[in-house]
This record gives structure tokens, C-alpha cells and sequence, in this order.
């Protein structure tokens, strides 16, 4: 049986402290890599985000968001149909979550969809964007 050299104990030590970081680090990724990567949806958020939904956007976007809602036929200009395909390929999930947050005047739209990203905070507007973006019809 052969045997490891000895090795003076500072070298050890930093060796020991170099492979833990080396280990430690394994399989993880940075900050810019994990914010690439789109989550996948779960059932948990997307359901948040209809919730969140219901209670503050459909009463002008409806209940499916194709701008229907009860509030939609006093407003000039109505709702945007949120599910039209084309719509939901022009924006993107910054851009809608965006809108949510400072409202349409502070996206250049209407004053008419108020702000509420003082109402919401990110995980629930995140959540609405999934789920405005489960409302997507192919057309």
C-alpha cells in the first residue's frame, strides 16, 4: 500500500479550504445565470397570480382578461384583451409587470388602469404575469 507524502500544514490547509470552496460551488450558478434561466411556473404562483387577478384586474380586464370586464364599457379607451396572442407578443413579462406596477400613465397609456406597485409587492405581480400569460388564446 503506497502512502500520501505528508505535506507541510499550511499547504494542507489550503488545500482543505480550496477543494471546500471548490465543493461548495459545484452545480451552483451565478446571480446573471439563474436570472436567465426562466422559472418554470408552478401550480402554487400561477394560482396566486389569478387570485391577485381576480380581485384587482378583472373588473375592468375580466374574468378571462379579454377586456370584458363589468367596469370595461364605461372606460374610453376599454381594457386591452390581455389573451390576444399578438399583444402577448410584443410584450415582455418585464414590460407587463412593468404596467402593473406604475400603471398606464407610467407606461404611456391611459390614466384610466391605476398603479399598484404600491398595493402589490413583486411576488404578487410576478404571479399576475404568469397568469396573464396563461390567458394567451392562439390565434
Amino acid at each position: 500500500m503506497r502512502t500520501i507524502p505528508s505535506l507541510p500544514d499550511g499547504v494542507r490547509i489550503a488545500f482543505l479550504i480550496a477543494m471546500s470552496v471548490v465543493a461548495l460551488s459545484c452545480g451552483r450558478a451565478t446571480r446573471a445565470q439563474r436570472a436567465a434561466i426562466a422559472p418554470h411556473p408552478n401550480g402554487y404562483e400561477l394560482e396566486i397570480g389569478k387570485d391577485v387577478f381576480q380581485h384587482y384586474c378583472a373588473g375592468c380586464h375580466g374574468e378571462t382578461g379579454a377586456g370584458d370586464g363589468f367596469n370595461a364599457f364605461n372606460l374610453d379607451p376599454h381594457p386591452r384583451d390581455l389573451g390576444d396572442a399578438k399583444f402577448q407578443k410584443t410584450k415582455s413579462d418585464t414590460d407587463l409587470a412593468d404596467a402593473i406596477r406604475r400603471g398606464g400613465a407610467g407606461v404611456g397609456l391611459t390614466s384610466l388602469m391605476p398603479p399598484w406597485g404600491h398595493t402589490l409587492d413583486d411576488r404578487h405581480v410576478n404571479a399576475v404575469v404568469l397568469y396573464v400569460r396563461s390567458l394567451r388564446r392562439n390565434s
